[in-house]
């Protein structure tokens, strides 16, 4: 790796490490002091490897200056209170040092997945704040990804801090006996966090491969846990496999969107289908439902390329099992796909029309591709609306491929 790319890659990979290292020693009320010298960590990294070149070891460097840098902090405030404010002094202060082992590493991690996602903080701030704090994203390249503007994540960050501050909750994960009452908003951000890679809005791309990988790590964080290693928690990473495991196969050459149909399996990545099934084997060990497991499965049909005759009818009732449990109109949008390929068309379009949700370029499409030799007028209409409402250009460039497909059909 070249050496102006290197302090952005280990900012990247690192920092997020060391401040949660740094929060569970100190505690959330001093997250701002943790994240100060951290940050000056790699300032003094940029400084001085620009003049004395990178180190042999650069991770390590950064290690022992972060734990230098804490350990003189750590004295300072101790003279403070003994000689200046006259407090009493925290016995134990001078003797703090973080541990920055791979296991302790690990563990503040995942104690900071879980003060991150506390109740108390609005959701689209938990993922704001986990992106910032828990993967390393900075505030501009957050905002690109929920297309708005700096200023809005950085308030919707500062403030989710602030609550996380008065707060003063221990940076520590819970019990067996809390765990599910707290796992469900930690599985909740880690969801929305690769969906929003998954198929983004942002940066006129549908596919942001980091965020997806920021979701997994999060997510094996989770499950490497004797306590969160729940079956939900291995039901979600289990989802992310397989939806990950098709990544090369969802856009061609020139970064245009591929229909599952036309897929090439050869591009799909065997190991994340194996580990998907892995996951989704203990999920349902235990007999326990939710969500995460019926999104899971319907994705592990979606590994099997071949229509066997279960496939579609199997993925319909579990379509049907979800929708029950929850509703949400991209799984009901999916499910009229599937209920046409097991009942026909003319039973999709008639559940078609009862559709809750908006009636975006999803749902024009899928209309359009419903309509298409049942009533071409109507099919062309459909696709007409989708391409004015589509976000991205890879999108857009799909449905144009949708409209020219049947022009050529019907010329």
């Amino acid at each position: 790796m070249k050496e102006q790319e290197l302090i952005p890659h280990l900012f990247r990979t690192e920092y997020r490490k060391i401040v949660a290292v740094l929060c569970s020693l100190f505690g959330l009320q001093h997250i701002e002091t943790a994240e100060d010298l951290v940050s000056d960590t790699f300032l003094a990294a940029s400084e001085l490897w620009g003049q004395k070149g990178v180190p042999e070891n650069p991770v390590g460097w950064l290690y022992t200056v972060a734990k230098n840098k804490t350990k003189n902090h750590l004295k300072r405030v101790s003279h403070f209170d003994k000689h200046i404010s006259g407090r009493l002094p925290n016995e134990n202060i001078e003797q703090a040092e973080p541990d920055l082992s791979e296991k302790n590493i690990n563990d503040s991690q995942l104690a900071m997945v879980f003060a991150v996602c506390h109740p108390s903080i609005p959701k689209e701030a938990q993922v704001a704040v986990a992106l910032n704090l828990l993967c390393g994203f900075g505030v501009q390249e957050i905002a690109d990804a929920f297309l708005t503007n700096k200023e809005v994540i950085y308030k919707r960050i500062q403030r989710a801090k602030q609550k996380l501050k008065e707060a003063g909750m221990p940076v520590e994960y819970p019990t067996k006996n809390e765990i599910n009452s707290r796992i469900e908003p930690v599985l909740s951000t880690i969801y929305l966090l690769f969906n929003e890679g998954y198929y983004s809005s942002s940066q006129n791309s549908v596919l942001r491969k980091d965020l997806c990988w920021e979701a997994m790590r999060l997510c094996h964080l989770l499950v490497s846990n004797d306590v969160a290693n729940i079956s939900s928690a291995n039901a979600l990473l289990s989802l992310m496999c397989f939806h990950a495991s098709r990544f090369d196969a969802r856009l061609n050459g020139e970064g245009a969107l591929v229909l599952y149909k036309d897929q090439d399996p050869e591009l799909w990545n065997n190991e994340l289908i194996a580990r998907g099934r892995y996951y989704l084997r203990i999920a349902f060990e235990d007999g326990q439902q939710s969500k995460y497991h019926f999104e899971a499965a319907i994705a592990g049909w979606h590994t099997i390329k071949e229509d066997v005759p279960e496939k579609w009818e199997t993925v319909l009732q579990l379509y049907d099992g979800l929708l029950q449990l929850e509703y949400a109109p991209m799984a009901a949008f999916n499910r009229i796909y599937v209920l046409s390929k097991v009942h026909g068309k003319q039973k999709a379009l008639e559940e078609a029309a009862s559709l809750e949700g908006p009636k975006n370029h999803f749902y024009h499409t899928l209309l359009g591709k419903l309509y298409e030799g049942v009533d071409d007028h109507q099919a062309l209409n459909h696709f007409k609306s989708a391409l004015q409402l589509a976000v991205t250009d890879p999108e857009r460039e799909l449905i144009k491929f949708h409209i020219n497909q049947f022009q050529n059909r019907k010329a």
